[in-house]
């Protein structure tokens, strides 16, 4: 069975309690949103996207603090399209079936769009972006983790270094059989990623990128964020306007 069967499988076998599971009260994410939130305000930004919206939950908060915005979903998983529409009551017109690698939308179709906790499940989380910087006009916003903030200090620096050298998907290959990926019933599958891995991409489509760590335990260091936090929103701002 293929990593993207694998993957499948495990959200239409949840989906019933993916919120349950996913989506706590003050989590990363949850402070992520209130993030986003405020800079959709400043910004005056009034179409947006959620790339994997899962059961809708940014739908739900972000249509809650900004009622002019106007938002849209796109999930890959049917159960957890459905799984919106039934129980959290998100229109059924607010959320298109599909996949983040290849957006169904024209260039410049959004003047927004955001991802919560979805890179680290996409197998090929760079081209998500690429599509999410394609879409926009003014801002991208990625909550997501970051790798090199996780294990011992040694472990840590290793990351740093394998990937500067290109040699880290080797040896996280290596390191998980040859699958490249990991599995477990709290997160399903899900790959290695950090929010890093796409910050000179943004940083040319942007004027400002604004890192903000979510997490709740931020030590002081002059390594902050890249080796002490985890959970990081990354802010991508486009303050020129497209000729």
């Amino acid at each position: 069975m293929n990593a993207e069967t694998i993957q499948r499988e495990y959200y239409e076998r949840t989906a019933h309690l993916y919120d349950t599971a996913h989506a706590f009260e003050e989590d990363a994410h949850y402070l992520a949103l209130k993030y986003i939130s405020s800079f959709i305000g400043s910004l005056g930004i009034s179409t947006a996207l959620d790339v994997g919206c899962g059961t809708g939950r940014g739908i739900r908060y972000l249509s809650k603090k900004n009622p002019n915005l106007h938002l849209h979903g796109i999930e890959p998983v049917g159960a957890l399209i459905r799984q919106a529409v039934s129980v959290n009551s998100i229109p059924a017109g607010s959320i298109t079936h599909g996949f983040g690698h290849a957006l169904p939308f024209a260039d410049r179709s959004f003047e927004a769009t955001y991802e919560c906790g979805v890179l680290h499940h996409a197998k090929d989380p760079k081209r998500v972006v690429q599509e999410m910087m394609r879409v926009s006009t003014k801002a991208i916003f990625l909550s997501d983790e970051n790798r090199f903030a996780h294990g011992s200090r040694f472990v840590r620096w290793g990351k740093l270094f394998l990937c500067k050298t290109g040699l880290f998907s080797g040896a996280y290959r290596l390191k998980t059989l040859g699958k490249g990926y990991r599995f477990s019933e709290g997160d399903g599958l899900a790959y290695s990623y950090s929010v890093f891995d796409c910050a000179d991409a943004l940083s040319q489509w942007a004027d400002r990128v604004i890192l903000i760590p979510l997490d709740d335990n931020k030590p002081k260091s002059v390594f902050q964020p890249l080796l002490t936090c985890f959970h990081i929103l990354l802010c991508a701002v486009r303050d020129r306007q497209l000729g």
